[in-house]
Parts: structure tokens; sequence; C-alpha cells
């Protein structure tokens, strides 16, 4: 009997050996990992500044760095994903390309993994190929844009393998946020917010915060968004606007942390009343508030499962305006407008045909259960609302993703013209203007690719053309 017991015991004593102290080449249960870095992409020099026509000379210096940052994440079956957001107005296409070619290229991210997000400030540099109409540019403004540039792109794909070379154990949380200073521009009189009693039109006040901690439950990152235009600041001195005065206020708040801000659909919300620094200041601290509430509050816990599903639809444009129209355009035009028409004709003397679509590019991520759904361009509003609407309010939006081509109206914005839904076309040097599917087209085709990467098939029925 004695015996017996001995056995057993040392055969239970050597089961708790085993599971508590894994033989040597036993593989450990994964979980995610995740770098965070940073590196300031402020030109050295003063360049013309993007954003605001208005503007009649180049910057005169700055009130804080502008910054790309890139935060890796890799789960448990060892894929990769990169998130990089921008000071910096918006990526053309050209640039964004050559950025994902140099990261897939590198360190072999796909380009359904790599998300490039801008925060949109209007108090950056203007880059090459973008808003080329805009500005009254010499031959030696022209090089140091193309100078400036080429450098982003080396710097962008540099901070990127910076953040994965950091790479380490890691733990993600989401959870959506709110603050409530975005004031839908179409729908308001900025002239007169004062004496409104009520403010019109759609928003979306969400603030989506995702939380990265290393193993031992420090604070690695913060990756966070808002839907609103950083047009506070129109002055000559580079800066994030209240984006950039939310990371600062952030990074105070939690030493050694790195906080990455990405644009969501904010392409019609303006920050009102603006344009002074202390408003970007009380903004940037407003958005950092809530993000703060969020950190402090229970969040979502994600599995360290990452799925990714990436395209491009053609989004058609209407008729190109002829040589004849463009020739009375002209003859009433000035400033930009003025400068697009005559290089639209030169255009149409050299034979060159006007592209009749354009490759707009959808994304959407899963970080455990946490969908986000990227988009290209100035993303109004309206969007993000349809989203949710299909897929919930706890998805995360983003705008100003990967190639920001002109501004990306719904139909009932393009059915009323204006900045957003007809000028946008000139002030990015398009031909012309979006058809009226543009948005059934991009809302079915965010649909179809959600499923492609593992989102919940939404019970609603896809729009109908």
């Amino acid at each position: 009997m004695i015996s017996t017991i001995k056995t057993v015991s040392a055969s239970f004593l050597i089961i708790c050996s085993v599971l508590l102290h894994p033989v040597h080449g036993q593989p450990k249960s994964a979980g995610w990992k995740a770098g965070v870095a940073k590196v300031a992409i402020t030109p050295e020099q003063n360049m013309w500044m993007a954003g605001f026509a208005s503007r009649t000379r180049p910057s005169d210096g700055k009130l804080h760095d502008l910054w790309a940052k890139a935060l890796a994440l890799e789960d448990a079956d060892g894929k990769k994903s990169v998130l990089v957001t921008l000071d910096l107005l918006g990526l053309p296409k050209k640039l964004s390309d050559d950025i994902r070619a140099g990261v897939k290229n590198k360190y072999g991210v796909a380009r359904e993994d790599i998300i490039l997000n801008s925060s949109h400030t209007h108090s950056g540099p203007v880059l090459a190929e973008s808003l080329s109409d805009i500005y009254p540019l010499d031959d030696a403004e022209r090089k140091r844009i193309s100078g400036y540039s080429d450098k982003l792109v080396q710097n962008i794909v540099a901070v990127v393998g910076d953040a994965i070379k950091k790479l380490q154990p890691a733990q993600l949380s989401a959870r959506n946020g709110v603050t409530r200073f975005q004031v839908n521009r179409r729908n308001n009189d900025a002239a007169i917010l004062e004496r409104l009693t009520e403010l019109q039109g759609p928003n979306d006040f969400a603030v989506p915060v995702i939380r990265v901690n290393d193993q031992a439950g420090k604070l690695l990152a913060i990756a966070f968004g808002y839907a609103c235009h950083p047009t506070v600041l129109d002055s000559y001195k580079w800066s994030g606007d209240y984006p950039g005065f939310a990371q600062i206020e952030l990074e105070k708040m939690y030493p050694g942390a790195t906080a990455l801000f990405f644009q969501g659909a904010g392409a019609d919300q303006n920050p009102l009343p603006r344009h002074t620094v202390p408003l970007a200041l009380q903004y940037g601290k407003t958005l950092a508030a809530a993000v703060e509430r969020i950190l402090s509050e229970d969040m979502k816990v994600l599995s360290p499962k990452i799925s990714s599903a990436y395209t491009e639809i053609d989004l058609p444009f209407t008729a190109a305006p002829t040589k004849d129209e463009l020739t009375k355009y002209l003859a009433t035009a000035s400033g930009f407008q003025k400068r697009w028409a005559e290089r639209m004709i030169e255009k149409v003397n050299k034979g060159e045909a006007f592209p009749k679509s354009y490759p707009f590019p959808l994304q959407v991520w899963k970080l455990g259960d946490q969908p986000i759904m990227t988009l290209g361009g100035e993303l109004v509003v309206q969007y993000s609302i349809e989203l949710k609407k299909v897929f919930g309010q706890d998805i995360f939006v983003m705008g100003y993703s990967n190639d920001v081509m002109t501004y990306i109206p719904s139909a009932t914005i393009l059915r009323e013209g204006g900045y957003e839904g007809e000028v946008a076309a000139i002030v990015y040097g398009l031909p012309s203007t979006w058809t009226s599917e543009v948005e059934t087209s991009i809302v079915n085709g965010m649909v179809k690719l959600a499923e492609q990467a593992g989102v919940p098939k939404p019970e609603s029925r896809l729009f109908k053309k």
C-alpha cells in the first residue's frame, strides 16, 4: 500500500514538473509582439506648405517637429503588419507605392499589411506629384520639394525597419472613446458659430484607441484617431496642428510611450472656432483627455491574430472637359484654377488622354476581433456612418490612408456640389469629378473586402446600385 502511494506521488510530481517546466525545445504559447519607432520629418529648410491656397510664401520656422511613426505588430503565427502615421497633408500615390514597395522588398511585409495614414495637417510641406497647380512654384522650389520627398520615402522605410527590429512580447487592447469639438463645416456657418443654438449635419465623434503594453504591463504605444480637419492653424510655421499637440500631450502623460495619431473620415469636419495656437493646444489637450479616459477604463483585449485584405477599385470620373470648354473657363479663371486649366489644355494639345477612372485603395485589418477599415482620399464623415451601420459602432474607420488623391464625397455632397463635391477635383489637379455611384461602389467594396479579412458578415444587405 505504501509503495503504491509512493509510486502515485512520484508520477504526480513528474507530471507537475513537465507542466510547470516544459522540456527544452517544446514551443511555448505565442502571443503578440510589438515594436514602435519614430523619426522627425520636419523639413531642414523653408519650403512651401500644403493645405491652404491662400498662402503666398514658404514657411518661416516651426511650432514643433513633424513626425513619421511606425507601430509594427506580429501575431502568434508570425504574420507582421505595420501602421505608419504621418504629420503630413497626405501621401500621393507615387510616394505611397514607393514606400510600400520598399517595405515589402526590405522587410517582407505585404501591401495589405501596411497602413500609411496621414494626419492631414495643413502645416506640413508640399510633396512631389501632389497639388501641383495650387502654388506658384519655381524650379528651385520644385527641386526642394522633390529632394524632400525622396528623403521622406527613405525615412519612412527606415522607421518601419526600426519598429520591426524592436518587436517584443506585448499585449493589445482597443476601445472607442468620444470627444466633440468637430463641427460639420458644410452645414454650419463658422462666421456665426457663436450665435448658433444648434449645430447641424452628420458627425462621428468617436475616438478609436489601440493600447500596446509590453509583457510587464508598461505602456509602449498609443494609437488613436479622430475625424476632424487639422485646420486650426494657417500660419507659416511647421506643426502637426491639434493632432500634433495631442500626441505631445499624451507622451508627457505617459513617459516612454509613443503616441500615434491617425485621421478618420473628417474631410467635411472642422475644429471650430480656430486660427490661434491656444485653440490648437486646447483641442489637442481635449483629444488627449478623451484618450486618457479610455486608457484608464477597461478595454477589449485583442487575441494575437491578424487578418488583412487590400484592393483597389476603379472609381469612374465624369466626362473630362473639351478644349473649347477649358478655353472658355481659362478666360475668367485666376490663381490655381487658371494654372489647372492651362495644364489641361497643354495635355490636350499633346494628345494625352485624360484618365476615365482612378484606382481607389480599400483595406481591412482585423486585430483579434477589432475591425479596422481604411480608405484613401479625403473621406467625408458619411462613409464612417454608413460603415458603422453595416458593421457596428465598435469598428475603427480611417480616411487619408495609402493614397490621398482628392475628396471622397457622399452621394448627397456630389449632388449638392460645393468645395468637397466639385472644386476639390481642380485643387488636386484631376480632370473632372467622380460619378454619382462613388458611394455605393466604395461601401459595397468594403463589405466584400471585410469578408475576405474575416470580419463577421453583416446582416444588412449591400447597397443597391
